[in-house]
């Protein structure tokens, strides 16, 4: 008699993980997620859209030559090649899926131009309030799917392993519950590690606990140095601070120093539109001379309530109308561009173990993630990766299984000290000094929890690259790192 085939277990609601999930019919998934309606993911957050050459006077190969000068040539050419080759139909099955794109009155998509992007070719839906409108639709898809089983409240702190093979996960839900779920592959697709930053635009999900996973199971890392911080969100009290889009540098608005001089003049040839690592390492320095930044949108025409509802909302709940003031911005920590090493089907170092979107790497990003290329890896990749795994033979492993764990995170006092010594020494400005401290500070508190052993990784590949690269810069005064 035939055995039903064991579920692909996917560990994530982002687009990324629902991307996985949705390509995978007919074989069975099991989609786990920490929150129960699938909310929290760093995708439902993303303001920017979604980068395609779709204008007629725009190509792949543009594209293509704009992700690798924003990644510092660092990328895996092939994928990025592959990767901006897929756009188009990325938006095209977004739409099949449900998810309406802004159009302007002609009809037509309406194209934006973001940070280190030649041309006009970012497609939004809802405006600013893209990454939900994507997980929205596809969530949704995903409910209704007869394929998919859909949990949620649970965490994934363990992975099953055989003879070397990941064969399932370990959950615990909310009353500390745990159970094992055997899987024919098991899909991490929890998003980043922003949440470890003192300043983050992430979600506290996005706290690197795939990650942690599978450098627990012994997958492979690569690129853990390259943390790319977003310039501009809206300097406030609090651990994950308002972001204010790109999308506005894009409409026009300026970023100025305390005089009122435009902060990027001479520093860049795109001015404001600058790749990220550039503006953020700018105003990060204005900072640390003791001077602050502030984002001059007041010229920005049109309806900000249908162009950009969620930084108007956001500004507007913190005292400040963006329409009529200044607004104050910092950099903060925004997306990983390493993660667990994959090959371009999703393939970490460990069988039966595969990655998705932030929390992997396949070298798409480069040293510096271009604007607006998140969500189109996710969906580009997570599509290939269900395909491959639905057509996938299911591998039979027999032997005892071993239980790899997580383990325990930090207490709430030690995290804010690790999110601390992250931010001062693991952020845009880095100096062999601060790194071999924050290392070291790191060494104790590992003892305490699995974040700080996450944190002394991120701080070892920061100090082994001893030379700048993209959102790696190096500052170091004479001190060996």
């Amino acid at each position: 008699m035939r055995h039903a085939r064991l579920p692909i277990v996917v560990v994530g609601s982002g687009v990324a993980g629902l991307a996985t999930a949705l390509a995978a019919a007919p074989a069975p998934v099991r989609l786990l997620c920490r929150a129960h309606d699938g909310c929290g993911s760093a995708s439902a957050l993303a303001q920017g859209g979604i980068a395609a050459a779709l204008d007629p006077r725009d190509s792949p190969a543009a594209h293509a030559h704009d992700t690798l000068v924003a990644g510092a040539q660092h990328n895996d050419e092939a994928m990025v090649q592959w990767l901006t080759a897929e756009a188009p139909a990325a938006i095209a099955w977004l739409q099949a899926q449900g998810v309406t794109f802004d159009r302007h009155a002609q009809g037509g998509l309406q194209l934006g131009r973001e940070g280190g992007h030649g041309a006009a070719r970012i497609v939004h839906a809802g405006g600013d309030a893209s990454g939900a409108a994507l997980v929205q639709a596809l969530r949704a898809r995903a409910q209704a799917a007869a394929h998919v089983q859909w949990r949620g409240g649970v965490d994934v702190d363990a992975l099953l392993m055989r003879e070397g093979r990941v064969v399932g996960v370990r959950t615990c839900d909310e009353r500390g519950r745990h159970e094992q779920v055997e899987a024919s592959a098991v899909v991490l697709a929890t998003g980043g590690i922003g949440a470890l930053y003192a300043r983050s635009s992430n979600p506290a999900g996005a706290d690197g606990a795939g990650l942690a996973l599978g450098l627990a199971a012994g997958a492979a890392a690569r690129d853990l140095e390259f943390v790319q911080f977003h310039p501009t969100a809206l300097e406030v009290a609090g651990h994950r601070l308002p972001l204010i889009t790109e999308a506005l540098r894009g409409a026009g608005a300026r970023l100025l120093d305390a005089a009122g001089n435009a902060l990027m003049a001479g520093v860049h040839p795109l001015g404001d539109l600058a790749p990220r690592d550039v503006v953020s390492r700018r105003v990060a320095a204005v900072q640390a001379a003791g001077g602050r930044v502030r984002l001059d949108a007041t010229g920005v025409d049109g309806d900000w309530e249908r162009r950009f509802p969620t930084v108007l909302a956001a500004c507007l709940a913190h005292g400040f109308d963006p329409r009529r003031v200044t607004l104050p911005v910092t950099p903060v920590a925004h997306f990983h561009m390493g993660g667990l090493a994959t090959d371009a089907d999703g393939r970490s170092s460990v069988p039966g173990l595969y990655a998705v979107g932030e929390v992997a790497c396949n070298g798409v990003h480069g040293a510096n993630r271009l604007a607006s290329n998140s969500l189109l890896e996710g969906v580009v990749c997570g599509r290939r990766l269900g395909e491959g795994l639905s057509h996938a033979a299911e591998a039979v492993v027999a032997g005892p299984t071993r239980v790899v764990e997580r383990g325990p995170g930090l207490p709430p006092a030690e995290l804010a000290v690790l999110r601390e010594l992250l931010w001062h020494a693991g952020g845009p400005i880095r100096e062999a000094r601060s790194l071999r401290d924050a290392w070291h500070a790191c060494a104790v508190l590992a003892e305490a929890g699995w974040q700080a052993q996450l944190g002394k990784a991120l701080l070892r590949a920061m100090r082994l690259r001893t030379r700048s690269l993209g959102a790696h810069w190096r500052e170091d005064r004479g001190c060996p790192s």
